[in-house]
């Protein structure tokens, strides 16, 4: 089957996405499955609300904001929904992250940024449900080091399959890693993205983590896995083009070209769709 064939029948999304694009459900072959009939539950569900409240903001999906509008009676745009909260929640408590994780932070990562030079880091993390196995986060490793930037990854001990997780480190990824690396088990995004020094953010394309990233100015390359993540990278890369897409591919050296172009080749380009669509973002709410 040809994944790359565009879908046209999808409104406000007309021949942008691929059949790669589509969430796991609408991949199934029977329309009797059962989690085809919950999806269809749930949508159906929708039709019945007085209204709905979106994470996102007009500017950055008015066509398809604009067809949901000739369905529902009522719909409030409130995103980015962190930037939101940070702005009518004043009294909230301040141990309690936005973005809803109960991992631990480990905040030494900010004194290391501190010490990096301006937009010279790429950020990268997977979220908090993603694992990798031991050969992804090899390729994904090699392609860091060997690209010459600086960075900053998320690597928390049970993102990576336990059956897996065995074998010796590599002498030249921790050699790479000691003089241009940083790696804690889970860090604290928000302050990471806005922090001078970030100049990417290598990402799972998860939906809080893309309107992070837009909110702070920060261009991503995407690895969607699951869920959304495929719709979020398809847009991210070919619709307000904001970022790069791997597609489905894991390897070392398309990793290290996609550092470079992000942080030197293709950054200038990109970084005018980022600030356009960043201001948008901040002044939504």
């Amino acid at each position: 089957m040809d994944m790359d064939r565009k879908i046209t029948c999808i409104p406000g999304l007309e021949s942008l996405l691929r059949r790669r694009d589509l969430h796991g459900a609408c991949r199934l072959e029977e329309v009797e499955n059962p989690m085809m009939q919950f999806y269809l539950s749930e949508t159906s569900a929708m039709s019945r609300a007085s209204a709905l409240i979106l994470n996102t903001f007009q500017e950055l999906e008015a066509p398809t904001i604009s067809r949901l509008g000739s369905l529902f009676p009522k719909i409030y745009t409130i995103g980015p929904l962190h930037a939101f909260l940070k702005s009518h929640i004043k009294d909230s408590s301040p141990s309690i992250s936005s973005d809803g994780s109960l991992w631990q932070q480990d905040i030494s990562c900010m004194a290391w940024l501190d010490s990096q030079p301006s937009k010279s880091v790429i950020y990268v993390s997977f979220g908090s449900v993603g694992k990798l196995t031991r050969d992804q986060m090899m390729e994904f490793w090699y392609g860091l080091v060997n690209s010459g930037k600086n960075f900053l990854w998320v690597t928390r001990s049970i993102s990576i399959d336990e059956e897996e997780g065995v074998g010796q480190t590599p002498v030249e990824l921790v050699e790479g890693t000691k003089e241009r690396g940083c790696m804690v088990g889970w860090a604290p995004q928000e302050e990471v993205l806005a922090h001078r020094a970030i100049g990417g953010f290598l990402t799972h394309s998860g939906w809080n983590s893309t309107l992070e990233s837009i909110s702070a100015g920060v261009p991503m390359i995407c690895w969607p896995r699951i869920a959304d993540q495929q719709v979020n990278s398809r847009c991210v890369s070919d619709l307000w083009r904001i970022g790069l897409d791997m597609k489905d591919t894991c390897d070392r050296l398309i990793v290290e070209k996609m550092v470079r172009d992000l942080m030197e080749e293709k950054r200038e380009e990109i970084m005018r769709s980022v600030d356009e669509i960043s201001v948008m973002a901040r002044e939504s709410n």
